[in-house]
């Protein structure tokens, strides 16, 4: 596959890295970014349109020959879902797990999962495989009610029903915050945030997302929040250690790697605006990158054009780019043609 990229231009192989948020009652006026191969889509809202599945299946229409954009939702149950209307509705994480059995919730996420594949729903990232008993989710706090539990066994046991449920209807689950953001000193949205050293991390909060690695869930979330002694004053997003180092070499994932916003303030705050933290994290070993904009187009462009520059430049080596597109496309289940 590596040599069929070769004949891709550096900005199109760029493009497939990128997802590009769309608010639920306006997915067209990304009509002109999928059409220009970005990989993916994010939805915004909470009250989908009747019309989303017509919407969604034109704006796929536009895309690339063979290349259709990943369409992606928050749909993790709770306070934070999208398309409740349409897909159906999700407890809480903690009330699932207080409420239901695993085998209800697998259920419960492969209904889901039917819904949102039926409105033309690729990709979930969900579910949260955080560890926290505490408030929130607020502003200092990220997870709260989005986590299963404190106790890794239960959130490993809920989270993965919930991924397998997703999967059987029909729709790639994103575990995430990796490497655990139960225990951050912050919400990384809005400033810098860290949680314990990797040997404290190792006794718990990574447990869930090394059983759901062996398990063979399909992809992984990293966070924004930094790792004393792991990653220093960097967000976890844009460490070669934390993505690199952990994930792929010590816990062997394989699979397609997505940061999260990296429009969060504790990005900004560690010296990256997007474009440039874009192609940050892609240099660590990240496979596709998200963030808010209220310039979209602008900040998709902007992003393309500098990883296609840092490759240019030999601060991204174009293996890392192409190996990045490939996890891209084995998401999608593309097979590039001789």
């Amino acid at each position: 596959m590596a040599g069929r990229l070769s004949a891709w231009s550096l900005e199109r192989r760029a493009a497939q890295l990128v997802v590009v948020p769309v608010q639920e009652d306006d997915v067209l006026a990304a009509k002109p970014l999928v059409a220009s191969g970005v990989g993916g889509i994010i939805l915004f809202g909470s009250d989908a349109p009747s019309a989303l599945p017509a919407d969604l299946a034109a704006l796929q229409r536009s895309a690339p020959r063979g290349l259709p954009a990943l369409v992606m939702t928050d749909e993790e149950g709770g306070g934070v879902q999208r398309l409740a209307n349409l897909a159906g509705d999700l407890p809480w994480p903690r009330t699932m797990a207080a409420t239901l059995t695993v085998a209800q919730t697998r259920a419960l996420a492969e209904r889901v999962a039917r819904g949102l594949r039926a409105a033309g729903v690729t990709m979930d990232l969900a579910p949260v495989l955080d560890l926290s008993d505490g408030p929130g989710p607020d502003a200092a706090h990220p997870d709260g009610a989005r986590s299963f539990s404190i106790n890794a066994s239960v959130t490993t046991a809920y989270g993965l029903a919930f991924a397998q449920g997703m999967l059987q209807g029909g729709v790639i689950p994103v575990v995430k915050h990796f490497p655990g953001l139960g225990q951050a000193s912050y919400n990384s949205d809005f400033g810098p945030s860290s949680v314990p050293s990797l040997p404290v991390l190792k006794a718990a909060a990574l447990r869930p997302f090394e059983t759901a690695i062996t398990a063979g869930v399909p992809a992984v979330m990293v966070g924004n929040v930094s790792v004393p002694g792991l990653t220093g004053r960097l967000p976890a997003s844009l460490s070669p250690a934390a993505i690199t180092g952990l994930l792929r070499d010590q816990l062997g994932f394989r699979g397609l790697i997505l940061t999260d916003s990296l429009s969060a303030l504790a990005v900004r705050d560690a010296g990256y605006r997007v474009p440039r933290a874009a192609a940050r994290a892609i240099a660590a070993g990240a496979d596709m990158v998200m963030f808010n904009s209220s310039d979209p187009g602008a900040t998709a462009d902007a992003i393309t054009a500098g990883i296609a520059a840092a490759v240019r430049s030999h601060r991204l080596p174009v293996s890392r780019l192409d190996d990045a597109v490939q996890h891209v496309l084995a998401a999608k289940h593309i097979l590039l043609c001789p």
